[in-house]
């Protein structure tokens, strides 16, 4: 008995390769959480603190700080836009992803070129897409100003500054990363989608639109979720394809960045903290809105 129990220990004992790989997997995990957890500890520096360890004294000081403002900065209209743009990347990235996956469905002249083409931003490096956009919209601008030149309506270039905006360039400049992430999803969505349900819901005499709407629409609702929640996110925290095509104003992660040479106080880590935590949220609420959705899907199947 006594043998056959030892035999067994030996047989359930780990091989020192999956300590090893624990170890390399420990330190990966505290290579990529650690700079965030730093960053979350020493927003809550006391008022002598700085952005350094150690620590003097336990606040909520730097955030106070931030609520007030930054100098110059409006960090609150700067919230805002990004907010707003997010929003409306969000909306586009689903409408225009779910229009592509139904697209894709049957096949049609040209959809592979179709498909590298939308998926070609994703390879392309963020800087050149940022640079490009800008170069096109500085084209626009001059052709703008040269028709209404010659057309005699100069006076109407008083009050023209340029087509460059948050939701012109910068709008587009986001989708170019958005959009691909959102097609590849529903794609892989549709690729799985059971026929059969709408051949069901046809035979049964419901028009394609009402096929849709109570029989697709509600089983890919979770996944329009994910592709909405991967269209904020990605928006959110935007910098380099924003660079280039903002225009005249900025968005809180571009503020954040120009602040990181000139704000020496816990500050910065304070805003880096509700940004982080504003991210957080959204990926929170959009998981609980995928388990409500597919708890109602559930019940509706039973």
């Amino acid at each position: 008995m006594a043998a056959t129990l030892k035999n067994d220990r030996r047989a359930d004992a780990r091989p020192g390769s999956f300590y090893a790989l624990a170890i390399v997997f420990a330190l990966f995990v505290l290579f990529l959480y650690g700079p965030m957890i730093t960053i979350f500890v020493l927003s809550f520096q006391g008022p002598e603190g700085g952005l350094t360890f150690p620590m003097r004294g336990v606040s909520l000081h730097w955030f106070g700080k931030l609520w007030e403002g930054m100098g110059v900065v409006d960090i609150a209209a700067a919230f805002r836009r990004s907010v707003a743009l997010g929003v409306v990347v969000m909306a586009c990235t689903v409408l225009l992803s779910l229009g592509a996956g139904l697209a894709f469905r049957k096949k049609f002249a040209g959809s592979g070129l179709l498909f590298y083409t939308s998926v070609a931003s994703l390879i392309m490096p963020s800087i050149v897409v940022s640079l490009g956009i800008g170069l096109q919209f500085r084209l626009i601008d001059t052709a703008v100003k040269t028709l209404l030149e010659s057309w005699g309506m100069g006076s109407l270039l008083e009050g023209y500054g340029t087509a460059m905006g948050l939701y012109t360039s910068a709008l587009g400049a986001h989708l170019t990363w958005t959009l691909p992430f959102g097609l590849l999803i529903m794609l892989a969505v549709f690729n799985r989608f059971n026929p059969a349900f709408e051949e069901a819901a046809s035979d049964l005499g419901a028009t394609p639109w009402q096929s849709f709407k109570h029989v697709v629409l509600p089983l890919i609702a979770p996944s329009l979720v994910g592709v909405g929640m991967f269209g904020f996110t990605l928006s959110w925290d935007e910098i380099a394809r924003t660079s280039q095509a903002i225009g005249d104003v900025n968005t809180l992660p571009l503020e954040l960045q120009g602040l990181t040479s000139t704000v020496t106080t816990p500050a910065i880590y304070a805003l880096g903290t509700v940004t982080t935590i504003v991210s957080f949220a959204v990926m929170g609420g959009t998981l609980a809105l995928m388990r409500f959705l597919g708890r109602r899907k559930a019940g509706r199947r039973s």
